[in-house]
């Protein structure tokens, strides 16, 4: 009897799943079903800021072949609702009424977005509700938001930003985070009147120190965004159109404020969908809670993956009881990594081990001509002098070793390079404006690289003199080009060789640049370097 295998989520990380466990599906060995809310086929999620402001096409977002995994025996159920979990039965109950039996169940529910509160949206707590029959309220639930106010998740919300911009309309985006600014960003080089109301000192609070985020709010204010900050929002004002019907018309702040707008666009996080999971008895904290191997912490036959899944070793018997550390990593890179591990776990269970999926991530900010990367801990200052902090986690586990700063800062040109180091190896860093450094800070980041003693000759790799060739490292045949699927240099250089001389011929074959887009830039520079002659 094949194993029967229930997958609830069809987005990128379910979709990488699906894929992977295709072998075993074709074998034979597993029976797999697979259920998604959205009734479209798995898309691009990471991408859909840039379907919103008209950058790229529908057909850009496609990742993934539903046709060929019908094709391997993969029964795919998209427009269909999971309302409940039955542990003691085995089974999951659909919309529909069904019940499907599973003998292993793979929770890829991802994230909705974080609701704030305001005067004039309906927040509601979602952690004890029961989701509904209808797939299409799975986040609206009873509460929708109201008219000219949306969050940017799925393709419903984009089309609706995307009127926004074509009509040139003013879009007021709540909360600088990295989604925030990108599509603020983005929208304003498309033609639309925007600005970022945050209630902090700079954007990008949770990834960049003061100097960094100052840089790029001054850098994103010439790219013709309005930048608010220390404003806290409290509630909406609405305007009644010509058809009787609410919408829109101010953001109301704390301090009296009033920031007029056609379309509202809340950023302001997001948080893992727990709710089946909650009412099923499942752990949960700021995820699903499951082991080093993706196990559910309270029942063997239950795992989660993507942003829904919070990864932390379970406590052992009889120790203190206390609030989980960390949450899922919102990163489609984890994500991806997650799913092939799970994946070959099913095909091959004789070779389960631990999942190594604790590295440090780096974030990018994705927009034309405003660049941006961070990773590690950078809120240490050059002048600090404590020595009993674990920046990055990857201090020197005596203690001894003093964390140093190295900074450089050209606001005027909207650069800013921040490197924060433990006995010279390299644990934290934010790069604004300089995305070569970038490259390379991302570089040493991921070997646990050591800087040089005079870290100012890393500032070369965005003078005018410099020459590709001179950054040898950087082309590194093992060196990470691709974070999000993990391709290396070599990789490409091997495919290239086989005849994919292109972005998008690399993108189809490896996988390289099909998740964040931030690393196509680099996929160019590494074929011009290897790409054979024609």
């Amino acid at each position: 009897m094949p194993e029967r295998v229930v997958l609830v989520g069809y987005g990128l990380v379910g979709a990488r799943f699906v894929e992977e466990l295709l072998p075993a599906v074709r074998a034979g060995a597993i029976e797999l079903t697979v259920v998604g809310a959205e009734s479209s086929e798995a898309y691009n999620r990471v991408l859909v800021a840039e379907y919103a402001v008209g950058h790229t096409d529908r057909e850009s977002l496609e990742i993934t072949d539903p046709q060929e995994a019908r094709d391997a025996g993969v029964r795919i159920r998209t427009g269909t609702s999971v309302t409940a979990i039955n542990r003691t039965r085995q089974t999951v109950t659909l919309g529909t009424g069904e019940d499907l039996p599973y003998d292993r169940l793979v929770l890829a529910t991802g994230a909705r977005a974080n609701i704030p509160t305001l005067d004039g949206v309906t927040r509601l707590r979602r952690d004890r509700t029961r989701p509904g029959a209808d797939p299409s309220t799975l986040d609206s639930a009873d509460a929708p938001l109201p008219g000219g106010v949306t969050a940017l998740r799925d393709l419903a919300d984009a089309e609706t930003v995307l009127a926004a911009v074509r009509a040139g309309q003013r879009i007021v985006v709540l909360g600088a985070g990295v989604l925030g600014m990108e599509i603020a960003l983005a929208a304003a080089r498309a033609g639309a009147e925007t600005c970022v109301v945050y209630h902090g000192d700079t954007p990008m609070a949770r990834s960049l120190d003061r100097g960094a985020g100052a840089t790029l709010a001054r850098s994103a204010r010439r790219a013709g965004v309005t930048m608010i900050d220390h404003s806290r929002a409290e509630g909406i004002l609405f305007r009644t159109d010509d058809d009787g019907a609410q919408r829109f018309d101010a953001l109301l702040c704390a301090d009296g404020k009033q920031i007029g707008g056609d379309l509202l666009l809340l950023s302001c996080g997001v948080g893992a969908r727990t709710e089946l999971a909650a009412l099923a008895g499942l752990d949960v904290s700021a995820g699903i809670l499951v082991d080093d191997t993706l196990q559910s912490w309270a029942d063997p036959r239950v795992f989660a993956i993507g942003d829904c899944a919070h990864v932390v070793s379970r406590p052992q018997a009889g120790a203190a009881a206390g609030t989980p550390t960390g949450a899922p990593s919102g990163l489609i890179g984890p994500g991806w990594r997650q799913a092939d591990w799970l994946a070959g776990r099913f095909r091959d269970e004789a070779g389960v081990v631990p999942l190594a999926e604790r590295a440090a991530s780096v974030v990018m900010l994705k927009a034309e001509g405003v660049d941006v990367a961070a990773a590690g801990d950078v809120r240490r200052e050059p002048w600090d002098t404590d020595t009993d902090t674990d920046f990055g986690g990857r201090a020197h586990a005596d203690g001894c070793a003093t964390p140093s700063v190295a900074q450089w800062a050209d606001p005027e040109h909207g650069r800013y390079v921040k490197m924060v180091t433990v006995a010279g190896i390299l644990t934290g860093f934010v790069c604004v404006g300089m995305p070569r450094t970038a490259a390379e800070l991302t570089l040493l980041f991921e070997r646990g690289g050591e800087l040089p003693a005079d870290r100012s000759v890393l500032l070369r790799f965005d003078g005018p003199d410099y020459l590709p060739a001179s950054g040898a490292d950087a082309f590194a045949l093992d060196a990470t080009v691709c974070w999000c699927n993990g391709v290396t240099v070599g990789t490409i250089a091997g495919s290239a060789e086989e005849g994919n001389t292109t972005v998008a011929c690399i993108g189809s074959a490896t996988r390289a640049g099909t998740g964040c887009g931030g690393c196509k830039g680099r996929i160019g520079e590494v074929l011009e370097r290897f790409a054979p002659v024609v």
